[in-house]
């Protein structure tokens, strides 16, 4: 018996509406049809980047949209949004080197609403999508690969913890499958490394959601760097794994959620805090807590009598411990600036001019850092330190002058004798000239 076209198309619907249901609610809005299978067993996990071609097509075949037709693959990080709600539930069933066919319900795409003009409203749509590749999201400020994220479960809400922030995790560290370190733990950001936690974990937590569960590869400069750590028995230079979820945490106040008495306080205990780092030589996060004093002081102009000799007081120590702090770290264009910010506060400050010469000498500028020096010895006679510094920076001076001089004299040396011989080969040149002349004389006397 033949079908009528109308019959055809009806038949070619209920087949193409075949496939498994893989919605979470099990309604039936995303089918999946598999075409070809993937290789290896990972599939893609929340904000994972992955990358796809897909071609999309109405129920009756019309294609409204395709990759392929276009200059590269398609990405985009999963389960956050970016894309309709059907190719999150999806791509996140895929493995690499898969082709897939999805048939999408209005409700897990475009809608009531559709997409004018291509997709109509209230449009069942089909996908056929392979996925290429995929890796985690890098959670590091300078997106340098050190900290790679997969979420295993996703958090709640879009607060993360800030610098300060006390916080509630589980931690499970690992090495080449070892497990070395595994603990519940409840402490402040910023304490971790003094609870054995490599900067890594801290740098992690701060990019979680309450109640995210995830796994982080950390790289050897955020994880035990370049030296062999004793106590997990992990060489040096190895990246690890660390399994971490955020179980609750209670956000560190921004300067602007502070009255003028919590920023004081406040400042007073993080003070205290920092100068226990630098007692321990730990002067990049001493030099974290310093910051924290002068961005929550800096702009205070409401400031009067008790409290605003508090406030200077935090921030001009603030400023000099953070030139110490970036002596220490051998950067000393930044400890130039911590101390110029300390001298416009109190234009003799022993500490500040001395610091700032010291900044200055470690930049090889030695002229100004012995006018800062000999302005210490001016200002304080008794700073034996000072008067050792400006013979030093004689002494450099002196070396470069006659660096200098040598230089120069080679220089000189080098152009007299370049000259010389230019002037040589203009007198050969000359000779050979003449001597040319002579031979074509006599050439024609012999002719006559």
């Amino acid at each position: 018996m033949t079908m009528t076209a109308e019959e055809q198309t009806v038949e070619g619907q209920h087949n193409m509406m075949e496939g498994e249901d893989i919605t979470p609610k099990k309604d039936g809005g995303v089918l999946k049809l598999l075409k070809r299978e993937g290789t290896g067993t990972e599939l893609p996990m929340i904000a994972d980047k992955v990358y796809v071609h897909y071609v999309g097509t109405l129920l009756d075949g019309t294609q409204f949209d395709s990759s392929r037709k276009g200059a590269g693959q398609f990405s985009f990080e999963l389960g956050k949004g970016q894309v309709i709600k059907a190719w999150d539930i999806g791509v996140a069933t895929m493995k690499v080197g898969e082709l897939a066919q999805f048939i999408c319900k209005p409700e897990y795409a475009y809608g009531s609403a559709g997409s004018p003009p291509k997709i109509p409203p209230n449009a069942t749509l089909v996908f056929e999508v392979e996925l290429f590749s995929f890796h985690g999201e890098d959670v590091t400020e300078d997106q340098d690969g050190g900290i790679i994220r997969r979420v295993l479960t996703r958090g709640q809400g879009y607060s993360k913890p800030n610098e300060g922030s006390a916080v509630e995790v589980a931690v499970q560290g690992t090495f080449n499958g070892r497990v070395f370190d595994e603990r519940e733990m409840k402490f402040e950001v910023g304490d971790g490394e003094i609870l054995g936690l490599p900067v890594g974990v801290e740098k992690a937590i701060m990019a979680m959601e309450q109640g995210e569960e995830a796994l982080f590869h950390i790289k050897p400069k955020y994880g035990f760097g370049t030296e062999d750590n004793a106590k997990y028995n992990i060489p040096a230079g190895e990246t690890i794994q660390y399994r971490i979820k955020l179980t609750a945490f209670e956000k560190a106040k921004e300067s602007w959620e502070m009255n003028t008495a919590e920023k004081l306080e406040q400042s007073s205990v993080v003070k205290e805090k920092g100068t226990q780092y630098f007692k321990e030589g730990k002067y990049k996060k001493a030099s974290v807590q310093y910051k924290r004093i002068v961005s929550w002081l800096e702009h205070e102009s409401s400031l009067s009598g008790e409290e605003e000799t508090k406030a200077k007081a935090l921030k001009l120590a603030a400023h000099l411990n953070l030139a110490m702090c970036f002596l220490k770290l051998q950067e000393p264009s930044q400890a130039l600036e911590s101390c110029d910010k300390a001298l416009e506060m109190d234009g003799s400050n022993e500490k500040a001019l001395f610091r700032r010469g010291e900044a200055l000498y470690g930049m090889k500028e030695f002229e100004r850092a012995k006018e800062d020096f000999q302005r210490v010895l001016q200002l304080y006679p008794a700073n034996k330190a000072a008067k050792s510094q400006v013979v030093l920076c004689q002494k450099q001076i002196k070396e470069q002058r006659e660096k200098d001089k040598r230089i120069y004299a080679n220089m000189f040396q080098k152009f007299a004798e370049r000259d010389l011989k230019e002037e040589k080969q203009k007198g050969d040149s000359k000779e050979n000239g003449d001597a040319e002349m002579e031979v074509e004389n006599a050439e024609k006397d012999v002719e006559a």
